[in-house]
């Protein structure tokens, strides 16, 4: 999908930007991002019991887990085309029946291969939502609010990580603690998946109440409409027509990047290509979504009983909330490459010390424990490791990963970068129930690691992109 243009500012004298309307119109599209992270998250709740349901070892767990983010790369692939040809919103109706349906029939799986299915199917939707909401908020935005109004994405997306987390403990609470639990007739952890159709319907029906992306519009030869809609975002001023006029020369100039532009660098891909790949796969490979897939599991295989394992995982979602208004903070006070170091360095401490205490774990099977002081050290060090990615690596990535690359090859290097994003995710999912299994410490002594070695890489590779021009990015 093509990016949005940088657009002047209405003259003086125009009529006052009706801020409300597009805050809520923004919140509405970034819906999508509130169920990207609740749909990440919810199977934190259901890991175990689907184990127990199905009767399957940590290597099939893992690849049913895993399934979604398979679906997320497609998903992400086919939103731009979709969105282009047929409109913004209707890629948004169609994310949000995939929500719904992949709500529906993951609480209410025939068998193992088909909540897979439905697995895969709310990843297309999350992989789509990744892709249209910070588009659409963009394209809708008036100019001097559009920095603010993006970051409604990533907000969303942590609050739904959050919510996801809160409402899986409250309803282990109602099963007595047990995620095979019975409440009214179903298991516990068939609802923690089911009731994502709530958020998901109201996505929908938002969905019918903003409106079409102005820039689709042009595109679609409906200036009249596109007109309209500038007008609500922005309100009436004199200046709408130019505005039109600067929107569609932009569009027409615009260079749609293609594969073959990335190519050229000694190894394959151009210098800064392979940076955007390293930025994502760092962002990953120190184990991040452990925290957000596994963590009721991980605490649970240390001794800590369900409810309280729930309950860390969702004060974990808290820090991830907090950590990353800091990042907002100050992204553009102290700079990309600053905080992304600070989040390295803290992450790579953490690490390091959740992985000391894990090697203190002792018992095996349900009779598994860690002496007092090595499990407080765990919680704390696990909060501490999530406050770190959330305030530095969780969103510094996606800013340097919208700034660093030439306009040239902005689309089509941020599709390769986002790719290896997906890819490494998956890897982590996919491995760490057998790597835990096997040593839980050295597992994250890998990941420490990772964190370890992203220090050198953003001293030497990574550029600083603060207060530069898109244009300067050569």
């Amino acid at each position: 999908m093509t990016t949005t243009a940088q657009v002047t500012q209405p003259e003086a004298g125009a009529a006052p930007t009706p801020i409300g309307r597009v805050v809520f119109i923004a919140a509405a599209a970034a819906m999508g991002g509130f169920l990207f992270g609740y749909d990440s998250s919810v199977i934190n709740g259901a890991v175990e019991a689907i184990r127990g349901r199905f009767e399957i070892g940590s290597a099939l767990l893992a690849q049913v887990i895993a399934a979604a983010l398979i679906g997320s790369a497609i998903g992400a692939a086919v939103a731009g085309r979709i969105a282009d040809r047929l409109g913004r919103i209707l890629v948004m109706r169609i994310a949000a029946l995939l929500f719904i349906v992949s709500a529906i029939g993951s609480a209410l799986p025939f068998a193992l291969w088909d909540l897979a299915m439905w697995r895969v199917l709310g990843g297309v939707a999350i992989g789509m939502a990744s892709v249209i909401g910070p588009a659409y908020i963009a394209e809708v935005s008036p100019p001097r609010y559009r920095g603010r109004l993006a970051s409604f994405q990533q907000g969303a997306i942590v609050l739904g990580i959050a919510v996801s987390q809160l409402v899986n403990w409250g309803i282990l609470n109602l099963a007595g603690g047990d995620q095979r639990g019975t409440v009214a007739g179903l298991e516990a952890w068939q609802w923690m998946l089911g009731i994502m159709v709530l958020p998901a319907v109201g996505y929908l029906v938002l969905s019918f109440v903003i409106p079409e992306s102005p820039r689709f519009l042009i595109s679609a030869g409906r200036s009249a409409q596109a007109r309209e809609v500038l007008a609500r975002v922005e309100g009436e001023h004199d200046g709408l027509d130019e505005r039109l006029t600067e929107i569609e020369h932009a569009m027409h100039s615009e260079h749609k990047s293609t594969f073959k532009d990335l190519l050229g660098g000694r190894f394959g891909f151009l210098p800064i290509v392979w940076i955007g790949i390293g930025l994502s796969l760092f962002q990953q490979l120190v184990g991040i979504n452990v925290v957000f897939y596994y963590s009721s599991t991980l605490w649970q295989s240390v001794g800590i009983d369900p409810s309280s394992s729930f309950l860390y995982s969702f004060t974990t979602s808290i820090v991830n909330i907090v950590g990353t208004v800091i990042a907002m903070m100050f992204v553009d006070r102290i700079g990309r490459k600053p905080l992304a170091l600070i989040g390295s360095v803290g992450m790579a401490v953490s690490l390091g010390v959740v992985a000391w205490a894990f090697a203190s774990k002792t018992g095996s099977g349900e009779n598994v424990s860690l002496p007092d002081l090595q499990g407080m050290v765990a919680l704390v060090g696990a909060h501490v490791f999530t406050l770190f990615f959330a305030l530095s690596w969780g969103v510094v990535v996606w800013v340097l990963l919208g700034e660093v690359f030439p306009s040239r090859i902005r689309a089509a290097a941020l599709g390769i970068a986002a790719s290896a994003q997906w890819v490494a995710n998956w890897v982590i999912t996919a491995s760490f129930p057998s790597l835990s299994e096997w040593n839980l410490s050295v597992t994250y002594v890998i990941y420490t690691v990772f964190a370890l070695l992203s220090i050198p890489f953003i001293l030497k590779w990574v550029p600083e992109t603060k207060g530069k021009a898109l244009e300067e990015m050569g």
